[in-house]
């Protein structure tokens, strides 16, 4: 996007006389290098794969240092983009061998061990830049004349001209050889930024950030400078409550119209409802980030495993009023069931559980209610579907069967406490221990069973080996069935995907397998970046057995058929927690090579995907509709020795039930009554529901 020259004029000075930039003329990236030495630019961008460090076979060309500087590439006079230009210093590092025969005798070797010391040094140099949202990779080759070869000397430098940046990013470029023989250079520049308007780019859109205080009110005009009558027509989709128009001729002192005729106007609520987030940014506090500050009621609410609906925890909290503001809830602790609701008009708008990123799924905990009355009296409640049942009670839900067990937790420190003030506190006990003793109940009668007819067995020994054979090929598979991992790879479309995406992978954890998803790993994806992250998890993964899982969606296929026309790896992550896109340098040579069936599955969604959208090249691995084909999917996902369960079918309705809030939360979204919101290749009604 060219940058105008009144914005690299606010960002660089008021003149061009305070930061002058030299102007390149043309689009084509270009190469030049010190006098001495002879360099060349690839035609085309390369793959950023540094690859392990291997020795040196004797003198070679290292990078020693980076140097920057800004400059500007133009198509014509007033049409010019920021570029950076970098140049890479060279030098000579190692030194030939001596040999053998020549440290022996003391006499000089053949002439023709010394006919390589006296040729020209060959290095390829790649210089690696990233900057939000681009990252490119580019090779240059460099050949140093044997008269320039000393060793530990710097033989002069070579310049590439240029990388695009935009005002405001943060760029880092990396520079190595191939082969690497040494550590990769590595430097890190903030371009200079308007000090009140930043302007970023997301996709197709572009963001106006102004830098102003919280207490300062200001308006923003975005206006046609135009003659005579005119017609503009809104999108549907950008009208808003807090969208106004204001009209005035571009005369002095004249007169400005005001009209804001979208404040009751339930299309532009609904779209606000519908671009507003929820921001979890410290344990106790949160951000609603909406277009327009609307009034509206926050409370916490409790989610239990299962699909229940989510709880509202009022009283003993009461509903906040909020606007677009950060609200606190004096919480101690946080958890994954905790989820926030926010009511507008009596209608239910948003639901978060803010929680569960950091923390991981659903827990099968239990919350208790405590109430403080006068005189320290005070009572206890558990949280059910069914309503608050009293502790102890003799009611025949699960919390009653278990109130005692509960009430010696709670006394013993072994529960969780969320939130305490002078009228009440709330517990969140664990019941998993509670389903591990019933379990150890029917193991026990399990193997008094096995010894029983282990000792019948034993009378007829020519029986005996066999079924004996049989019992350890049945531990043997089930045990590497419980244990499978499983990696799944998704693209982040929008946070409703993410949400579906996580729904998934939590019902998954409910069955034998181990799931690894980046939404439970953003510390972790952050510190090391998508592709170091990605790298680690898959090598983990097919070292174990495992098996990735490829969650197409639109986004999806048009990141794999982009990444398949161009032949390169793309512009980078759409965002520090992006791992399918890094994922693809990676993923595509297994397909090419073959070595991806058996290791690898595919699965989208009913009315959100076909199966034919996905691209030729990964259907040659299984691709499942969900939920429609989940008891195969989950068969995929066993080992690949391991017998058909049958308990398979049961487990596939578990997930299902699981998934189903999800899925009708996505397709159905609050106040939203049409059928589907699937888009891109293959969506729509019926794609993927075998119609």
């Amino acid at each position: 996007m060219p940058v105008p020259w009144f914005l690299l004029s606010l960002a660089l000075g008021r003149s061009p006389v305070v930061l002058s930039l030299e102007r390149l003329v043309g689009p084509q990236d270009a190469t030049h290098c010190s006098p001495g030495l002879s360099c060349r630019l690839w035609d085309s961008d390369i793959l950023c794969l540094p690859g392990d460090i291997v020795p040196a076979p004797g003198p070679v060309l290292a990078p020693t240092h980076l140097q920057t500087e800004l400059v500007l590439r133009c198509q014509k006079e007033t049409d010019c983009d920021l570029c950076l230009r970098v140049a890479v210093h060279l030098a000579v590092h190692g030194h030939w061998e001596e040999p053998e025969d020549e440290e022996k005798f003391g006499g000089a070797a053949d002439s023709g061990v010394e006919e390589p010391r006296n040729a020209s040094l060959q290095a390829q140099v790649v210089l690696s830049f990233q900057a939000y949202p681009t990252a490119r990779c580019v090779l240059l080759e460099v050949q140093v004349p044997a008269a320039l070869v000393q060793f530990g000397q710097s033989v002069g430098s070579v310049v590439y001209d240029c990388f695009e940046a935009a005002l405001g990013s943060e760029v880092r470029i990396w520079s190595y050889t191939q082969p690497r023989y040494e550590k990769e250079l590595n430097h890190t520049q903030q371009l200079p930024a308007l000090p009140w308007l930043n302007v970023s780019a997301d996709g197709d859109n572009v963001h106006l950030v102004l830098n102003v205080s919280e207490e300062q009110h200001f308006g923003l005009s975005l206006y046609w400078n135009q003659t005579g009558p005119q017609i503009i027509t809104l999108n549907h989709t950008d009208l808003v409550p807090c969208l106004c128009i204001q009209v005035w001729p571009l005369e002095p002192d004249s007169v400005r119209t005001n009209i804001c005729p979208f404040r009751e106007d339930p299309r532009a609520h609904q779209n606000l409802w519908q671009a507003a987030r929820l921001q979890l940014l410290t344990l106790q506090s949160w951000l609603l980030d909406a277009p327009c500050s609307l009034p509206a009621e926050a409370a916490l609410c409790w989610r239990a495993p299962g699909g229940d609906p989510c709880q509202p925890l009022v009283p003993p909290l009461s509903w906040e009023n909020v606007t677009v503001d950060v609200l606190e809830f004096p919480l101690l602790k946080g958890h994954p069931n905790l989820c926030v609701q926010v009511n507008s008009s009596e209608k239910l708008q948003l639901q978060e559980c803010l929680w569960a990123d950091s923390l991981g799924p659903l827990k099968d905990d239990v919350l208790l209610l405590e109430t403080r009355g006068p005189q320290d009296n005070r009572s206890l409640c558990a949280l059910e579907p069914s309503g608050c049942t009293s502790l102890p009670s003799k009611a025949s839900t699960r919390a009653a069967r278990l109130g005692e067990y509960l009430l010696q937790d709670l006394q013993s420190g072994q529960c969780l406490q969320l939130w305490d003030d002078d009228l009440g506190a709330l517990w969140a006990c664990p019941m998993d221990k509670y389903i591990h003793k019933r379990w150890a109940l029917v193991w026990l009668a399990c193997l008094l069973f096995a010894a029983a007819l282990s000792l019948i067995l034993l009378l007829k020994k020519d029986h005996a080996k066999g079924w004996l054979r049989l019992l350890k090929q049945d531990v043997r598979s089930g045990a590497a069935a419980r244990g499978r991992a499983a990696l799944l790879l998704y693209s982040a479309d929008d946070s409703g995907f993410e949400r579906l995406v996580g729904a998934l992978a939590s019902a998954l954890c409910q069955l034998p397998l181990r799931v690894a998803v980046d939404l439970w790993s953003r510390r972790e994806l952050s510190a090391q970046g998508p592709v170091a992250w990605f790298h680690a998890q898959r090598r983990q993964t097919l070292q174990e057995g495992g098996v990735v899982v490829l969650l197409f969606s639109p986004g999806a296929v048009a990141l794999c058929s982009e990444w398949l026309q161009d032949g390169v790896s793309g512009p980078g992550a759409h965002g520090p927690h992006d791992a399918f896109r890094a994922s693809l340098s990676c993923v595509l040579p297994d397909f090419l090579q073959g070595r991806a069936p058996g290791s690898y599955v595919g699965a989208c969604f009913d009315r959100l995907l076909h199966p034919d959208a996905v691209p030729a090249l990964f259907r040659t691995v299984p691709v499942f509709t969900l939920p429609s084909q989940l008891p195969d999917f989950l068969g995929a996902l066993q080992q690949p020795r391991a017998p058909r369960s049958g308990r398979l079918q049961e487990r596939a309705e578990q997930v299902s039930r699981a998934l189903q809030p999800a899925l009708d939360s996505y397709f159905h979204p609050p106040g939203t009554p049409a059928p589907g919101r699937g888009v891109g290749p293959g969506a729509g009604p019926g794609a993927g529901d075998g119609t």
